[in-house]
């Protein structure tokens, strides 16, 4: 199988050469994105997917991607797009958390003239915008129930209707959606329609977090180097042997995008010719093996030693009982505004609400 992908890079040292890589369009304007910028196939279980995208982009079937964030989502999909033969037509990215449950039927699915306050003029949505394309739907296990429906119905019959018509637009559209949560739990919750869920998921592509592909590390971490040597004009243009260790030690619970900031910083307090193990910025709680040193001090260390504490019992389902208590403790610290908590979560609405609405702590709110 050819893995020759169009955005090849070749680095400077010859194990680097050639390797399969992927960037997002306008790289430089997405510096402030949790999303992955670049992603590569060096790593065996990368290279299988690879070959996996390779095989199902030809067809027109639909695709759902999962994967932790910062794992290269909207990469995959998108190369998935370069593959089909919807290649010269429209490919076009849409989060569905970014929008309110209000607006994101308008968003969608277009709107007419006056079909709202506000609606001054007809605005086509992202469906007739992909029209002949791909839609990528990010983060679908946060659309609300009821727009699942809409989805599924659009789906069915191939055909929007925009807000405030009663008439049917035909398009032809080939959907690849992607969620950094388990839909399956999600489905079996009530959260998700199942047969939205099976309509998605004719395809499923799973991209390995990045601390379960340790083979791509390096030349990512090469890639960023060169990406920001060039950006900012100067920095060191290697890695010493102790800083290999220390990024391949690294669990990197944020992913790529994590690995991109602690480069991006390596290189501005760097004073070496090479990537030095102390310009790394690491958080210690995501060493796979961490080195004895003197204990960190704040709230972050508090809530460490609080967590290893209940490491230390039998807990069943402890990961959902510690976010359950994270949203709730969010919900009430925000006066019981959904709008607030989720900011101070950095989550969407949506999924805040979900998850109070099934911890009964807003079971009478509509």
């Amino acid at each position: 199988m050819n893995h020759t992908l169009p955005h090849a890079w070749s680095a400077d040292a010859e194990a680097d050469r050639h390797v399969p890589l992927l960037t997002l369009p306008n790289k430089h304007s997405l510096t402030t994105s949790i999303r992955a910028r670049a992603q590569v196939f060096v790593d065996p279980r990368s290279l299988d997917l690879l070959e996996r995208i390779q095989l199902v982009a030809p067809s027109d079937a639909n695709i759902l991607i999962i994967g932790e964030t910062g794992t290269g989502k909207e990469l995959v999909a998108r190369h998935v797009h370069s593959l089909s033969e919807r290649r010269d037509k429209p490919f076009v990215a849409v989060n569905c958390g970014a929008f309110s449950e209000t607006l994101v039927e308008s968003e969608l699915f277009g709107h007419e003239k006056g079909a709202f306050t506000g609606a001054f003029n007809a605005k086509p949505g992202w469906f007739e915008a992909a029209n002949g394309g791909t839609l990528f739907l990010d983060e679908i296990g946060d659309l609300p129930l009821s727009m699942q429906v809409k989805l599924l119905r659009v789906l069915q019959e191939r055909e929007v209707v925009r807000l405030g018509s009663r008439s049917g637009i035909p398009i032809d559209v080939r959907v690849v959606a992607a969620t950094n949560v388990h839909l399956q739990h999600a489905v079996a919750a009530g959260h998700f329609r199942s047969d939205l869920f099976y309509r998605l998921n004719v395809v499923q592509l799973a991209i390995p977090t990045l601390r379960e592909r340790p083979g791509d590390i390096l030349p990512l971490a090469r890639y960023f180097i060169e990406d920001y040597r060039s950006r900012l004009g100067y920095g060191p243009g290697a890695i010493s042997p102790r800083a290999e260790q220390k990024l391949l030690a690294y669990s990197w619970p944020g992913n790529i995008r994590e690995l991109e900031n602690v480069i991006h910083h390596a290189l501005l307090v760097s004073r070496h010719d090479a990537l030095q193990d102390c310009d790394l910025h690491l958080f210690s709680s995501g060493i796979a093996a961490p080195a004895v040193a003197s204990a960190p001090s704040g709230p972050h260390h508090a809530l460490e030693s609080a967590l290893l504490e209940l490491f230390n019992g039998e807990h069943e389902n402890l990961f959902e009982q510690i976010e359950d208590m994270v949203m709730r403790t969010a919900f009430e610290y925000s006066h019981r505004n959904q709008i607030q908590a989720a900011k101070l979560l950095g989550i969407s609405r949506n999924v805040l609400r979900a998850r109070l609405i099934r911890t009964k702590e807003i079971a009478a709110l509509k």
